[in-house]
């Protein structure tokens, strides 16, 4: 790649602009605001001290300002990714330990060293195992997962486990020991952060603010519940009454500091880094593309993979853990009007402002506030009416979306991603093991070639002609070789069968073995093969091997050339008349 290519901020900062920075600045205060309550929150669902959180929102930001492409990203702790360190690291060390502290840091680096080779060697593609059912169902379950074990911070009861079925019966068995005080401030954090999220902005645009003050303001809901509860555990000494708090958060700015060196950790953490990493970075490039195409912009996947490898590298070396694109977040710095990554720099500065003078001023934060935080936040990321808009579309994807719901939910989140995307490539390999495969027919007047089951066609008793609508390789080789062989069986005056390529991309060494074995089974039956409308590449490959100087027949630019030739009795001038449609 080019300079600018590596390092696209070079095209954005030579036209930057004093009103571009003005923009930058103001998106930068809100999503700060924004940012602080779920980057605490966001490091406890993490298993982690609430202060890594904010550290994983400094230097990541600056990072993916120089490398990413995308002009509103924001960058930094979301609560899947969240999720998945808990998951990754709970099992191995006890949570906020220093050990537990030293491999949320390996795992990051993990994740940035993974990302960035990926950009490197332009393996983006690698996402696309990711299908959008699977992520779906993994984010729906995850939402739920989340919400629902945040459920012990509001009760004040100590509960463990990574699915429902670990974490439900602990609440059931805890509710005995709920903590009345802990509850009343969770349910009116809760409350509180739900009606500022559904009711607030429209009653200060009632009030007589505009629509986008009123927006800004509405999200900074998270930071009055915060200001509030802080107080209210401070005038009333909650924390001697029981009431978890925050407690004592280091004041000043992260020194860069090494994770943990450990190779047999390092393999142990490897699959759970490649699955943070290909997750967080779906998300990020799905969020990136929507928003730059609401500005035609556009953004650059291996920019991204970049960006976001160099920012958990960042995040690692900066006592953070693995970090990516936010959803919420960057809509809210859209609205904003953010016009640069300037924005996410702006943003680091107000985090690390907030680091070196606020801290000791979140002492009396209780847990219960910043659970109610990721509640309200992770529950906007359960669509479960997708899973029946899926399933309706087609049931091989609403399988794959279920099964990594109930994955998720019941098994855990690796188990359930990892179920959801091996049951997604299964089903691709059956969907494409049986091809659709039609018999098509010159529709009259016309040098169109239709399904004859569909539509009223011209045929010949001696050309067959059969349309081929996928690529040919391995797994279907065989069944093509079946399909043929069954017609042929059933139509005794055919003497050609011109095999129509327009739905063919790939034609893989079994397949070419399977259409030399065809060739030679249609000869022993008087019958020759031909091939129709062969796509360049297509023909490349079949040239580079002795199959069109052997197999005896022809290769037709057209699937009607091909039936002039082998048929001529049938011809183009027939009248036309209406299609007349049959039942499939």
């Amino acid at each position: 790649m080019k300079r600018r290519q590596w390092l696209p901020c070079l095209d954005w900062a030579q036209h930057y602009s004093r009103s571009a920075a003005s923009q930058d600045g103001l998106a930068a205060l809100i999503v700060t605001l924004m940012l602080i309550p779920q980057s605490l929150a966001y490091a406890m669902l993490a298993g982690l001290p609430p202060i890594m959180g904010l550290y994983a929102s400094i230097l990541p930001l600056l990072a993916y300002a120089l490398f990413g492409s995308s002009r509103t990203l924001a960058v930094g702790p979301v609560a899947v990714v969240s999720l998945m360190t808990a998951a990754a690291l709970e099992p191995l060390f006890p949570s906020g330990s220093a050990a537990y502290i030293g491999a949320a840091m390996l795992l990051a680096l993990l994740s940035g060293v993974l990302l960035s080779a990926m950009a490197v060697l332009r393996l983006g593609f690698l996402a696309n195992f990711l299908s959008h059912p699977v992520v779906s169902g993994f984010i729906s379950a995850s939402g739920i997962l989340i919400a629902i074990g945040q459920l012990k911070h509001l009760f004040g009861i100590s509960v463990s486990g990574d699915s429902l079925v670990q974490i439900i019966p602990q609440l059931w068995l805890g509710l005995p020991a709920l903590h009345g005080p802990t509850l009343l401030i969770g349910v009116l954090s809760l409350a509180w952060l739900w009606w500022a999220r559904v009711r607030l902005k429209p009653l200060l645009q009632h009030l007589g603010l505009t629509p986008a003050t009123a927006g800004n303001l509405a999200k900074a809901g998270p930071v009055l519940a915060i200001i509030v509860a802080i107080l209210a555990v401070t005038w009333q000494q909650l924390e001697q009454a029981g009431v978890k708090v925050v407690g004592a958060i280091p004041q000043g700015l992260p020194g860069l500091t090494l994770p943990t060196m450990d190779l047999d950790l390092a393999l142990q953490l490897l699959p759970a880094a490649l699955l943070i990493s290909l997750v967080g970075f779906v998300e990020s490039v799905s969020v990136g593309q929507t928003l730059a195409a609401k500005r035609r912009q556009r953004i650059q996947p291996d920019n991204e993979l970049l960006g976001l490898g160099t920012a958990n590298l960042a995040s690692a070396f900066s006592g953070g853990f693995p970090v990516t694109g936010g959803f919420a977040r960057s809509v809210v710095n859209y609205d904003a009007g953010a016009q640069t990554p300037m924005a996410g720099v702006f943003t680091a500065a107000g985090i690390a402002f907030s680091v070196l003078l606020l801290t000791p001023l979140l002492h009396n934060l209780p847990h219960a506030v910043l659970a109610a935080t990721i509640i309200v936040a992770v529950l906007s990321l359960v669509d479960l009416g997708s899973l029946r808009r899926t399933w309706r579309y087609s049931r091989p994807d609403g399988a794959a979306q279920l099964a990594t719901l109930l994955g998720v939910l019941l098994m855990g989140v690796e188990t359930g991603i990892l179920l959801g995307v091996g049951l997604s490539l299964l089903l691709f390999l059956w969907r494409t093991s049986q091809p659709h495969m039609a018999v098509v027919g010159q529709v009259p007047g016309s040098e169109h070639f239709r399904n004859v089951e569909r539509f009223a066609v011209i045929e010949s008793p001696s050309v067959l002609s059969l349309r081929v609508d996928e690529s040919l390789y391995f797994p279907n080789a065989r069944y093509l070789e079946d399909r043929i062989g069954e017609l042929i069986a059933n139509r005794p005056q055919v003497r050609h069968l011109v095999l129509m390529c327009s739905g063919v991309n790939l034609i893989d060494a079994s397949a070419l073995d399977s259409l030399e074995a065809i060739v030679d089974h249609l000869q022993a039956a008087g019958v020759q093969l031909h091939l129709s409308e062969v796509k360049g590449p297509v023909m490349d490959q079949l040239r580079r091997s002795s199959f069109l100087e052997q197999f005896g027949g022809q290769v037709f630019i057209s699937q009607f050339q091909a039936l002039q030739t082998l048929a001529p009795h049938i011809t183009p001038s027939v009248p036309a008349i209406p299609l007349a449609n049959r039942t499939p």
